[in-house]
C-alpha cells in the first residue's frame, strides 16, 4: 500500500476525530455553563444575598395579616362590580418567624420618628424590594406576609431573623348565588397587586348594609339617625383598595359558614360597636326576624359584661364579653372604705373562660390605655404582688399584650379557633379631648388630603410588634388608616335625643369622636373581616 494514502487515511481519521471532540468538548462546555448557571440562581433566592427587607409603612403595614408563624393577605381583586367577584387576585406571602435571638431596633416607642401614612406600592415581581418601609430608623426588621401562599423558601437577614417566602397565589371570589361565595386558587403570580387594608373611601349609593333606624340592637349612643343626625352622606361611601375590589359582606353566606358555630368578639366599647355591627348586618338577613333574639340568662357564661345572640335558623351565636384591657381589672377596699383600682398586668381577665367555646375570637384592647388613670400610671400597674409607683403607659400596654399573647399561645387551639385581632381605630377631636371640648362637628365627608392623616399610632407599633412573636397564627386587622379618613363618621353630639335646644348647646361641650355612627365605619370592618377569612380559607371558609 502506498504509505502516503496510509497517512493520508490517518490524516482524515484523525481530524474527524478531532472534530467529535471539539463539539463533544463545546458540548460539555455548555451543559456546565447552564448548571452554573441555574445554581447561581438557586443561590441567589436563598443566599444572604437576598435583598433586605424592611417594615412596610403604616398604610402597607402587615394588612389582614398573619402575625406569627403565618400569612397576611392581600388581593389584587377579588370581586367585581355589584359584589360580583369576577377578576382574578394576585396574592402574595412572606411570613416571618423568629429564631435563636433577635435584637429589638435601638429606638424603643418613645422615641419613634413620626410617620405618616402613604400610599402602598407593590411588590416587584423578583421581590427586589419592598417598598415604603413603615418606619424609616428600622431596617432590620422584616415583613410578616404580603399575601396567600405556600412554597418554603426561607432567606436570612441581618442577625438572626428568617424570611419565609411563600409562592404566590391568584385568587378570585366568585358569587355564584346569593348564598354562596367560594375563593378559588387560579394560579400563580409573581407580582402582590393589593393590600386590602391600603386604599380609599369611594362613593357607592348601594350603601348601608341595613336601613339607617331599622336594626333594634344598636346602643342608643351609636344610633345617630334616632338621635337626630340631619345628613346621610356619610353612610354613602366604600372602602375601596388600591388596584382591586372586595367582597362585599354576604350576609347570608357569612352565616351560613358559621352554622353550628359561634363568633366571639372581646374587647372594649369600639369591640361593642363592630359587633352590633355586625348583628344588624346579619339580622336584616334574616326574613323571619324573630328567629333572632338575644340569649339572657345563660348558666354556660356567667360573665358581667357578656352579651350572645342567637340565630336560630344556622344554629349559631354571634357574642361580646367587655375586656378593655384584656387583662384583670381589680377594684380593691381600703380600710377607711375607699377603692383603689389596680391593673394586673400579669393576669388576663376572667372572661377568658369564654374564649375556648369560640371559633371565631376578635380581640381589641387600646382606648382605655387612654385614660388619666393609664396614662398617669401612678400606683396603678401591679405585677404579682408589686405594684409600680409610676410605669409608662406604653410600658404597661405592652406587659399587657405579651401577657395576652402568651395565654392566647398556650391555652386556644389555633385548629380549631381562628384569632383574630382589630387594630386600632383612630379618634377625631379637634380642639381637646372627649372631656375638653374636644368636637367633630359637622363633619359630613371623609377627609381626601392625606397630609392631614394623623401619625401611625404608638399603639400599632407596640402590637406588631407582639404579634410577630406569637406562635399562634393571628388575621390582624389593620384598620387603622381607613378610620383615619373618617372623621365625619363619629356620633358627635348625636349620642342621645335633645328636649330642648339648651341640652343641644350643653351637649356640644362633650362629643363623642371615638366611636362610630351605625350604620357606619363598623360595617366595613366586618366586611374587611368576611374578606380576611374568605382569602385564608380555614375550615368553613374554604371553598
Amino acid at each position: 500500500m502506498d504509505p502516503r494514502k496510509h497517512l493520508f487515511l490517518d490524516h482524515n481519521i484523525l481530524a474527524i476525530i478531532s472534530s467529535k471532540r471539539r463539539v463533544l468538548f463545546g458540548f460539555v462546555i455548555g451543559i456546565a455553563a447552564s448548571i452554573l448557571v441555574v445554581y447561581l440562581l438557586a443561590s441567589i433566592n436563598t443566599s444572604g444575598a437576598f435583598p433586605r427587607f424592611a417594615f412596610p409603612r403604616s398604610n402597607d403595614s402587615v394588612s389582614a395579616s398573619y402575625l406569627g408563624n403565618s400569612s397576611s393577605l392581600s388581593c389584587s381583586s377579588l370581586t367585581g362590580e355589584n359584589g360580583t367577584a369576577t377578576a382574578s387576585a394576585n396574592c402574595a406571602t412572606i411570613t416571618a418567624t423568629l429564631e435563636g435571638n433577635f435584637s429589638e431596633p435601638q429606638s424603643d416607642l418613645g422615641s419613634e420618628k413620626a410617620h405618616q401614612w402613604s400610599h402602598v406600592n407593590s411588590l416587584s415581581s423578583k421581590l427586589d424590594e419592598i417598598k415604603k418601609p413603615l418606619f424609616d430608623n428600622i431596617s432590620k426588621n422584616a415583613t410578616d406576609g404580603l399575601g396567600v401562599g405556600r412554597s418554603n423558601v426561607t432567606t436570612r437577614l441581618d442577625g438572626d431573623f428568617r424570611v419565609k417566602i411563600e409562592s404566590l397565589q391568584n385568587f378570585s371570589v366568585r358569587k355564584t348565588d346569593d348564598s354562596d361565595v367560594s375563593v378559588e386558587a387560579i394560579g400563580g403570580d409573581s407580582q402582590m397587586k393589593c393590600d386590602i387594608f391600603d386604599g380609599g373611601w369611594v362613593q357607592d349609593l348601594t350603601k348601608p348594609y341595613y336601613p339607617p333606624g331599622s336594626c333594634p340592637y344598636i346602643d342608643i349612643d351609636f344610633d345617630c339617625y334616632k338621635n337626630g343626625r340631619p345628613d346621610d352622606e356619610f353612610l354613602r361611601w366604600r372602602w375601596k383598595p388600591y388596584g382591586c375590589d372586595i367582597p362585599s359582606l354576604n350576609a347570608t353566606d357569612f352565616l351560613e359558614r358559621l352554622r353550628g358555630k359561634r363568633i366571639l368578639f372581646v374587647g372594649d366599647s369600639l369591640n361593642r360597636n363592630m359587633w352590633e355591627s355586625l348583628i344588624c348586618i346579619l339580622h336584616n338577613s334574616i326574613k323571619d326576624r324573630s328567629r333572632v333574639y338575644e340569649v339572657s340568662g345563660r348558666n354556660k357564661f356567667k360573665i358581667q359584661g357578656y352579651y350572645s345572640f342567637r340565630f336560630e335558623d344556622y344554629m349559631c351565636f354571634v357574642d361580646f364579653v367587655r375586656s378593655p384591657f384584656l387583662v384583670k381589672e381589680l377594684l380593691l377596699k381600703t380600710a377607711n372604705g375607699s377603692e383603689n383600682e389596680r391593673l394586673r398586668l400579669d393576669l388576663l381577665d376572667e372572661t377568658m373562660a369564654a374564649y375556648h367555646h369560640a371559633d371565631i375570637v376578635v380581640f381589641n384592647t387600646g382606648h382605655w390605655w387612654t385614660h388619666e388613670k393609664t396614662s398617669s400610671g401612678i400606683n396603678y400597674y401591679q405585677e404579682g404582688n408589686h405594684v409600680y409607683p409610676v410605669l409608662d403607659v406604653m410600658k404597661a400596654y405592652k406587659k399587657a399584650l405579651t401577657t395576652w399573647s402568651g395565654w392566647v399561645d398556650r391555652y386556644l387551639d389555633s385548629s380549631k379557633t381562628q384569632v383574630v385581632f382589630r387594630g386600632y381605630s383612630v379618634t377625631h377631636f379637634r380642639g381637646g379631648q372627649w372631656n375638653s371640648g374636644g368636637q367633630c362637628h359637622k363633619e359630613t365627608e371623609p377627609i381626601f388630603n392625606e397630609t392631614f392623616i394623623t401619625k401611625y399610632p404608638k399603639k400599632m407599633i407596640a402590637l406588631e410588634r407582639v404579634l410577630r412573636k406569637m406562635e399562634t397564627p393571628v388575621l390582624y386587622l389593620n384598620i387603622s388608616r381607613l378610620t383615619d379618613y373618617r372623621k365625619d363618621g363619629h356620633p358627635s353630639i348625636y349620642r342621645k335625643k335633645y328636649n330642648s335646644e339648651e341640652e343641644l348647646r350643653e351637649a356640644e361641650k362633650i362629643q363623642d369622636c371615638s366611636h362610630w355612627c351605625l350604620p357606619g365605619v363598623p360595617d366595613t370592618w366586618n366586611e374587611l373581616l368576611y374578606a380576611s377569612l374568605l382569602m385564608e380559607g380555614k375550615g368553613p371558609w374554604r371553598k
